[in-house]
């Protein structure tokens, strides 16, 4: 049977070993890609329920790699790094505002969904330097089970790539590395049976336009890392403008829309929405009837289109991470679709809900400490709702009290490890 890169919890492992099959089972993973094929480890995965394929079938590319695979192909992206809070040896390394700098890749499987959209959404990073893991690093066990829970919770998928010491570690028996790697399993199991509730649209608020390269890939991770939970749309077909007006259209560090690119956008801005464009002093595409200038600050200028504006930067934008920051500013705290409070080391996404799952979710994504009972943290979502749930991996569903402000429902998070999704209805 064929492995489904959308569904399955894949395994690279690197040793074709009959006699490691139990423990690739307790790993949760339902398919396993092997170095090299063997036919009493074949015959051992088919017993075990477990499919199994060949690393030479499929196709491992860079970004820049992507388009040299026939569309529709197998493709898994070789770009990543090793999830988790960043650290200098026993220190965590601390962003200008003083918050710890994580390392995430979920940013990339929206990439590959709006600009790939035939192809599984499938990251394949390796634990070694290009991950930024220094050699004789000691990386925590738990960090694999971070790495599947980044990628679904954005949509996406992760080739399970165990580092060499875990590896060392679980063949040996080492009880703390079983222990992670059972909670691996649960978590694994956990997320294949609640696929749908990773599978949905963004909530509508923010869209970032993004074309291929790294450029608006690092753009979207640090839009992802501000909290403002954008939906990523092709450049070249940006989304028409629907009943509700988003909140802010971003169409910076793209080449120059024509046609029906073009009008789209300013029809944005027309129906309520902000629309953000950059390099204004050298190109004027975005110049159309009925524009009024508002005001000029010293990087940009704000106009007024029909019930919407156009934020107009004067120069290119270079630094995302300022850039993220604007956005933020720009959608106001009124209007931002989802926020958490002493989540650290976190990132929030808002998204739809599926049938039956309630009308909106918040996944909390949680890259650091365990949230507990002595150090709870709060989150909040745009609109105004009557029942809130938990669900986690790592316990049953758990009822919230949400509590209704102007626009706003507020819930307390009492506990959460790794991945929380809040059920909203």
């Amino acid at each position: 049977m064929a492995i489904d890169l959308d569904r399955d919890v894949v395994l690279r492992w690197d040793t074709a070993d009959p006699r490691h099959v139990p423990l690739i089972a307790e790993s949760g993973a339902t398919a396993v890609l092997a170095a090299s094929r063997d036919e009493a480890f074949e015959r051992a995965c088919t017993q075990a329920g477990l499919k199994l394929a060949s690393l030479a079938d499929f196709r491992f590319a860079s970004l820049e790699q992507l388009d040299e695979a026939p569309d529709g192909a197998p493709v898994i992206l070789t770009e990543g790094m090793w999830p988790g809070v960043s650290r200098d040896g026993d220190e965590v390394i601390a962003t200008a505002t003083q918050k710890p700098w994580i390392n995430a890749n979920g940013y990339l499987v929206r990439y590959l969904r709006a600009l790939y959209p035939r192809r599984p959404a499938v990251l394949g990073y390796l634990p070694d330097e290009s991950a930024g893991l220094r050699a004789g690093r000691s990386v925590p066990f738990e960090t694999l089970e971070v790495a599947l829970i980044d990628a679904w919770a954005y949509g996406g998928n992760y080739v399970l790539a165990v580092e060499p010491r875990y590896r060392e570690a679980l063949l040996r028996s080492d009880e703390r590395a079983l222990a992670a790697w059972r909670r691996l399993g649960r978590t694994a199991r956990w997320l294949r049976e609640n696929a749908a509730l990773f599978r949905q649209s963004a909530l509508p608020a923010v869209t970032a336009l993004i074309e291929k390269g790294p450029t608006c890939a690092e753009l979207a991770n640090l839009l992802y890392r501000h909290g403002a939970s954008p939906a990523l749309e092709p450049a070249a077909r940006p989304p028409a403008p629907g009943k509700t007006p988003l909140t802010l259209l971003s169409a910076v560090n793209i080449a120059t829309p024509e046609g029906e690119a073009r009008r789209r956008i300013l029809a944005h801005a027309e129906s309520g929405c902000t629309v953000v464009i950059d390099d204004a002093r050298q190109r004027s595409w975005w110049r159309t009837g009925g524009l009024k200038l508002l005001r000029e600050q010293e990087d940009r200028e704000l106009y007024s289109l029909g019930r919407g504006r156009i934020v107009a930067y004067k120069d290119e934008v270079f630094d995302p991470s300022s850039y993220a920051s604007d956005v933020v500013d720009l959608i106001t705290p009124e209007r931002r679709p989802v926020r958490t409070w002493a989540v650290h080391a976190g990132i929030v996404l808002g998204t739809a809900a599926p049938p039956g799952a309630g009308k909106a979710l918040m996944h909390v994504i949680n890259y650091g400490s365990p949230i507990t009972e002595t150090r709870q943290a709060l989150a909040q979502i745009r609109g105004s709702f009557t029942r809130a749930t938990l669900l986690r991996p790592d316990g049953p569903p758990l009822e919230l009290k949400p509590q209704r402000r102007p626009g706003f429902t507020e819930t307390l998070i009492p506990e959460l490890i790794r991945l929380g999704v809040i059920a909203y209805s």
